[in-house]
């Protein structure tokens, strides 16, 4: 894949997306243009347009990747954990919850769906992750948010940190696949490292 993509070319559009979103001028379709700062950490995603492939025919697919820098830093976890997996999750500031506080939500399907909704992705430990289609129902895996195995002898924050590194893809019935590959307050060499 990298052999297809012009270096020279990749780091001249990193520059001008780098250089618009600080509110500098740019050239597009040969007309200067002015940039437009805004209040908050835009991400840049790639977009994969596939050739020779028949979304009707051929079997969909979807997958993860992880990529050497983390592209988006503020995606919000939250641990499904044992005694040991909370406190651990205290001490580095993520949030948590044990097997009574899934209790409380008593399968209430709207209820599951804001926890969906307030986090980004779950992680749980080995002897809760197979209570969860139990005590939430199917809302989180709908959601597509079904938590990550978190291990007893894993190190958290690592675990988070690769969690946060990793981008999902999937094919639908468009010919184009959207990632996110890193977000404007990064280094350029780290976001041609992330897209190559």
């Amino acid at each position: 894949m990298a052999s297809k993509l012009n270096s020279e070319l990749l780091q001249q559009a990193i520059e001008t997306i780098l250089a618009y979103s600080a509110g500098d001028e740019v050239e597009m379709d040969g007309k200067q243009v002015k940039g437009k700062k805004r209040n908050f950490t835009e991400t840049i995603e790639a977009q994969y347009t596939l050739k020779n492939y028949d979304p009707v025919r051929d079997k969909r697919f979807s997958g993860t990747f992880k990529l050497p820098s983390v592209p988006r830093p503020n995606l919000k976890c939250c641990v499904l954990g044992n005694a040991a997996h909370c406190e651990q999750a205290d001490r580095i500031g993520i949030d948590h919850m044990s097997v009574e506080d899934l209790k409380k939500l008593n399968k209430n399907k709207k209820m599951v769906k804001k926890l969906a909704k307030k986090y980004d992705f779950f992680m749980a430990s080995d002897n809760m992750i197979k209570q969860v289609p139990r005590l939430l129902g199917p809302g989180l895996t709908k959601a597509g948010k079904f938590p990550t195995l978190l291990a007893a002898s894993e190190d958290m924050q690592e675990k988070v940190d690769e969690q946060k590194a990793t981008i999902k893809f999937q094919m639908k019935k468009v010919m184009c696949l959207n990632v996110a590959v890193g977000n404007v307050e990064m280094s350029e060499k780290d976001l041609i490292v992330n897209t190559q």
